[in-house]
């Protein structure tokens, strides 16, 4: 019995090691609060966005000896919202102009973001915005198991994109309300996975799939191209 005791202690303690090894070795970005007026902005005025900390730390992990164009990220947060900035460097922008659902969005230059509610990838969340802001939004189950049928709570997701001369800007809020609804913001903590999609040829009949250099935050250390596993994905913390 004693003995059946000890073994049930390490096994836990084993668990919880890993647990916080795990947690301990992701990356993480710290959300700086956003000291905006009332609270109420959809989109923060640029003089704000000064605040947040600068991220550049993006790679192209199958396409490593290939130019990669610039990526920044920021983040911000205020006792309602979490604001997203993307600010991507692009020669050569290409935006599918003939959308007929939002699955059509893949076939344009875009930022994502999958928020993740366990680490095993029993429900996650996926937004992949275009440079003008058109969102393709959708559920999904590990193993790219996707419910596009699925959408963003209503009212809880506001997205802005400006074409820029080299390149595109593209902002996003998100209600805390909805973050928490989903089971994703936990104690202050997100789970995210930060990516961007970069082509410069457009799907066609012959190649559906285009040819897209895949950016990411986190090197999911993945042999072929997949944002759609456990470890693709870093924290972000909401700091006070």
């Amino acid at each position: 019995m004693r003995n059946s005791v000890l073994s049930f202690i390490i096994a836990a303690i084993a668990i919880c090691l890993f647990a916080f090894k795990n947690n301990d070795s992701m990356k993480t970005y710290i959300v700086s609060k956003a000291q905006s007026e009332n609270g109420e902005e959809k989109f923060l005025d640029d003089n704000l966005w000064e605040k947040a900390i600068l991220l550049t730390d993006f790679s192209q992990p199958w396409r490593k000896n290939e130019r990669i164009q610039e990526t920044s990220f920021r983040a911000l947060h205020d006792d309602k919202y979490l604001y997203l900035r993307y600010d991507v460097k692009d020669d050569d922008l290409i935006i599918f102009d003939n959308y007929q659902t939002k699955r059509d969005i893949i076939r344009s230059d875009r930022v994502e973001i999958f928020l993740r509610k366990d680490t095993e990838l029993k429900k996650y969340y996926c937004l992949e915005v275009d440079p003008n802001g058109a969102i393709l939004d959708f559920a999904a189950t590990h193993y790219r198991l996707f419910d596009d049928d699925w959408y963003w709570p209503k009212g809880h997701l506001f997205t802005s994109g400006t074409i820029l001369e080299k390149g595109y800007r593209l902002d996003m809020t998100i209600s805390k309300e909805s973050l928490k609804s989903l089971g994703l913001l936990k104690d202050g903590v997100l789970e995210a996975g930060i990516f961007r999609a970069d082509t410069n040829i457009l799907p066609d009949s012959k190649n559906p799939d285009g040819d897209f250099k895949w950016i990411t935050w986190v090197d999911p250390e993945m042999k072929e191209p997949d944002f759609h596993v456990p470890s693709s994905f870093g924290r972000l913390e909401l700091s006070e």
